[in-house]
């Protein structure tokens, strides 16, 4: 799936020139997190979003560093950090070195972008133009759209024995695992060598369709404990 599919679209934007106000008020009337700052030319010049409202003087909440820290940290860290505390407007405050994406990138593209830079928000821009956004409720709404609903169209026990084999075996958890299916039930036994491999295969057979109900029958043995007679 491409970020196209997903992504929000008209996109709210704002001028650069906007007075901190204006952006602020915009956002609450709107409900969202952050706002794509335009240019004069209608191109993407940076981004603002509520973490850049967080350090405000006029809340009281600005960076207070120790002298002998701002000797450290140089006259151009603390120039930037005064600026962002009390900016007038939005370009002042802005990022300007956005994290932005293709219409063509696959979502998992855009949740390695998010998790990388530490982000919520990755507009989704073409020659310079924005022409969405994807934020972490469109991740959600598209996980909504694909999760298998409850009461989902049963399947042949032996179809269903197959498919979780196939499923523990994908992440190479099923070698020691026994699997049998009753009516849709599956039951899980044999051996696994570390706890988290539990869950792991509890999931596995719950993703496969069909399957009604999920009995852990599992016992964790130390590794090395548990000899195979072939």
């Amino acid at each position: 799936m491409q970020a196209s599919a997903i992504m929000t679209t008209p996109v709210i934007t704002i001028d650069a020139a906007t007075p901190i106000a204006g952006a602020v008020e915009l956002m609450l009337s709107k409900k969202i997190s952050c706002l794509p700052v335009v240019g004069a030319d209608g191109t993407l010049a940076g981004m603002v979003s509520e973490g850049d409202f967080l350090r405000r003087a006029e809340l009281g909440t600005q960076r207070a560093r120790a002298r002998w820290l701002q000797f450290l940290l140089g006259p151009g860290k603390i120039a930037d950090e005064y600026v962002r505390a009390n900016g007038r407007r939005v370009d002042e405050v802005m990022t300007t070195d956005v994290v932005s994406a293709s219409p063509r990138a696959s979502l998992a593209e855009i949740v390695e972008l998010m998790t990388r830079h530490n982000i919520k928000n990755v507009p989704i821009v073409e020659a310079g133009e924005i022409l969405g956004i994807i934020t972490r409720s469109d991740l959600l709404r598209a996980l909504a759209r694909v999760l298998p609903k409850s009461g989902a169209t049963t399947a042949d026990d032996e179809l269903i024995r197959r498919s979780v084999v196939a499923e523990l075996q994908s992440w190479s958890g099923g070698d020691l695992i026994g699997v049998t299916v009753d009516n849709g039930a599956v039951e899980l036994n044999g051996a696994i060598f570390d706890e988290r491999q539990r869950k792991a295969a509890v999931v596995a057979a719950e993703n496969v369709a069909g399957v009604k109900a999920v009995k852990d029958s599992l016992f964790c043995a130390e590794p090395f404990s548990v000899v195979l007679v072939s």
